[in-house]
């Protein structure tokens, strides 16, 4: 079974300040903030969440088949996914634009202020699903890119008979609640993290409970604190692992998806597929960039079971 994945292709540009934006930012004065933050770091890496989750999902051997819009210099971040496995053969190259890009400054505490430059994912609406290799219950993760290729992709999943799995991400400010409300009626699953989630009740007028009740499952993520996992048998809970060198938190949760995915896909159980992606993550964010962990099949069972027990499940979707 495989996932197409929507979301956005980009390059980051990584800044580190050494300081804390909360020293610098004056409350009463929050509608007249002008500032500049001196970076001694920056770093230009592979991005996108489309992209991201893809490469993990691939990395451990899972079908990814990306279905995006990138720019014309695309062909060599092409080259690096496809060495992991990602298909690309789906994504459509816009001649006359640079793919995304994503700018983000993180501070000693891990707070992060980002601004993101469309580029080429603003064609992503000109794509259609039916152009996609797919067969009916294939699933489509609908997450953030231009909001109304995310507004298209739904309607046609459904449309398709396909199985959506809704990530909304960062565009949860940028879309309306129609948009929202649509993705949620129609989701097999639900990806967002803490705060993603209460913007969500917010914007929809959805409670908790009336949220949780339309996907399959929810999954919400809850940084250092782990995640929470709802369905219909109940909500469990997967701690984050502890001890960690924490170099960047950029795409950690785009990691998680890609080792949830992973175990889903295969029919593992939500459990172990929640705790896969928590693996992944810790790799991620001790990482300087989105996509510079690199595992093994091997490696990452290794790694899983220091921390988790899957009772040898996991060597019945080996690599």
């Amino acid at each position: 079974m495989k996932v197409i994945l929507t979301g956005s292709i980009a390059i980051d540009y990584l800044m580190k300040f050494p300081g804390l934006f909360s020293d610098h930012l004056l409350p009463e004065h929050l509608d007249k903030v002008s500032l500049s933050f001196l970076v001694p770091e920056l770093s230009r890496r592979d991005g996108g969440v489309g992209a991201n989750i893809a490469y993990n999902l691939a990395m451990l051997g899972g079908e990814a088949l990306l279905f995006s819009t990138a720019g014309q210099d695309f062909p060599e971040y092409a080259k690096r996914l496809e060495a992991v496995g990602v298909d690309t053969s789906s994504v459509k190259i816009i001649s006359d634009k640079f793919t995304a890009s994503f700018f983000a400054t993180t501070d000693k505490n891990n707070a992060q202020i980002a601004s993101f430059y469309t580029g080429a994912m603003a064609d992503a609406a000109d794509l259609s699903l039916t152009e996609a290799p797919y067969q009916c219950d294939d699933f489509v993760m609908i997450s953030p890119t231009d909001p109304a290729a995310m507004a298209r992709y739904i309607e046609e999943s459904i449309e398709l008979c396909l199985k959506t799995l809704f990530d909304p991400g960062q565009q949860v400010i940028s879309v309306d609640a129609d948009l929202l409300r649509r993705g949620l009626e129609s989701a097999h699953g639900l990806f967002v993290n803490e705060y993603e989630f209460e913007l969500m009740q917010k914007q929809t007028g959805y409670s908790e409970e009336e949220l949780l009740s339309k996907p399959v499952f929810s999954v919400i993520t809850l940084g250092e604190n782990g995640a929470r996992i709802h369905s219909a048998e109940g909500e469990l809970f997967v701690p984050a692992l502890k001890g960690l060198n924490i170099i960047d938190p950029t795409g950690v949760g785009d990691a998680f998806r890609g080792g949830f995915l992973r175990g889903y896909l295969a029919g593992l159980s939500l459990k172990i597929s929640a705790e896969m992606g928590t693996v992944l993550a810790a790799a991620c964010i001790q990482e300087n960039g989105t996509q510079e962990h690199r595992l093994t099949w091997d490696e990452f069972v290794k790694e899983y079971r220091k921390h988790f027990d899957d009772q040898g499940e996991l060597d019945t979707i080996g690599k």
